[in-house]
């Protein structure tokens, strides 16, 4: 059985004990928390939300929260020698799927 869940503006194909990183989302580390289920699928078919399923339901557990790799960007202006360095961590939170409830 696998579910897709809709979390920081993003979709994720998510199985039981699956350990994804999604955005960083405001929950403690070791706390339970629930996605959106857009579509779950099984053995019998599949069932589309409309936007989401009617009770269904995806709980997980937050495992850790960090910040990803640097990105590195600079900025020139050619003419009037201008120059900017620029970097940026993007906060994220993993988490493991505990059960999916159809």
């Amino acid at each position: 059985m696998y579910a897709i869940i809709q979390t920081g503006g993003k979709q994720y194909k998510v199985q039981a004990n699956d350990v994804i990183t999604i955005e960083r989302i405001d929950a403690e580390v070791g706390s339970k928390v629930n996605f959106d289920v857009l579509m779950i699928s099984d053995d019998k078919g599949s069932v589309f939300g409309n936007p989401t399923v009617a009770g269904a339901k995806v709980e997980a557990e937050v495992l850790e929260h960090g910040k990803g790799k640097k990105v590195q960007l600079a900025i020139y202006k050619k003419m009037n020698g201008h120059h900017r360095a620029q970097g940026h961590r993007q906060p994220y939170s993993k988490v493991k799927i505990t059960t999916i409830v159809k």
